[in-house]
């Protein structure tokens, strides 16, 4: 296999899905070993770091690329396999942004009250224990937490020509926030425009099931990928992200109202249970009923996220794409 590694100048970040001119060009088959700067671009340090004092909003979830993929074409699936993701700094940041988050009245959500104090919290982190450290502001409280590393975007240029920011999740990937997205899996995304565009960034140290207050444990990460490709002829890209590990397929759904994130999540697993398991929509729809999770990814970006999943124990036989995630944790075996 092919490796390549990059490491990104701050000026050569991308700022969006779309629109920006990949960096290089690489063959299927290929091995990323990339570093990823943290969504803040390593701005937010100390406590004392407050975001709309430090942060420029155009300038948020700097991305690693784009790289474009020899013979990708409109149709086709790109498959990204994350073999390893390891805190490229020794601590994460963690912020409450004025008017951004959850629990607080942001641009969309308009209330006739002030946004929530700013504070910003550092988490150290101790690898050879791997965890990271929670403080509390108030109080003698700490915790330490298991890291758990993910990447909150992977995306590919989004179709139409369109350009989005790399804070907004849609049918392209991108700021999906999901904590399914560690190493092990595999996500498979619709090819859009030739060479397929993909980036990756937002490296979260540990992240919650939704993101509640709209920033996980930010942290710079290491990442190795595996860079493989699906040609229209043998099979059909999907409409949506799916992600597939060990114990499960699953589906990203980016929308607003969040019912919508939800709906879009379910019916994309159910057509994906009939190509797998050739069944008919509605057998497919009841078969789901009883067998689906559903955890959040994010209720604060552009667009919310809602992921829907199946595990591979309860429902035997879901094998997408002929194994190919199975030989892709063999190929990653092999560079481990």
């Amino acid at each position: 296999m092919d490796v390549v590694e990059f490491r990104p100048e701050p000026s050569q970040y991308a700022w969006t899905f779309g629109g920006a001119a990949p960096i290089r060009e690489i063959e299927p088959g290929t091995v990323l070993r990339l570093w990823c700067d943290d969504a803040f671009g390593g701005a937010i340090r100390t406590v004392s770091d407050l975001a709309s004092a430090t942060l420029d909003p155009r300038f948020l979830n700097p991305q690693t690329g784009p790289f474009a993929v020899r013979g990708a074409e409109p149709g086709d699936t790109l498959v990204l396999h994350i073999v390893d993701l390891t805190p490229a700094r020794d601590w994460g940041a963690s912020t409450l942004v004025p008017f951004f988050g959850g629990l607080t009245g942001t641009d969309r959500t308009a209330l006739l009250a002030d946004p929530l104090p700013e504070r910003t919290w550092i988490y150290e982190l101790d690898r050879a224990r791997g965890t990271v450290t929670f403080v509390a502001h108030q109080g003698e409280f700490s915790l330490d937490l298991p890291i758990d590393p993910m990447l909150g975007t992977v995306g590919v240029a989004p179709a139409n020509r369109e350009v989005r920011s790399s804070l907004t999740p849609d049918a392209f990937g991108g700021n999906m926030d999901t904590p399914e997205m560690r190493a092990g899996a595999t996500c498979y995304l619709p090819v859009n425009e030739p060479g397929a565009i993909f980036s990756v960034g937002d490296g979260h140290f540990r992240q919650g099931e939704g993101e509640s207050c709209g920033t996980a444990v930010e942290g710079a990460m290491d990442v190795t990928l595996i860079v493989d490709l699906v040609k229209a002829s043998a099979a059909r890209a999907p409409l949506w992200p799916r992600i597939e590990n060990d114990g499960e397929i699953l589906v990203v759904g980016s929308s607003r109202p969040l019912e919508d994130a939800w709906r879009i999540s379910q019916v994309e697993m159910i057509g994906w249970l009939g190509e797998l398991l050739g069944l008919d929509r509605l057998d497919a729809y009841q078969l789901l009923t009883q067998v689906s999770l559903t955890p959040l990814a994010n209720v604060v970006d552009t667009n919310y996220s809602a992921v829907t999943k199946v595990s591979k124990t309860l429902v035997p036989g879901l094998r997408p794409l002929d194994g190919l995630h199975a030989d892709l944790r063999a190929r990653a075996t092999s560079l481990t």
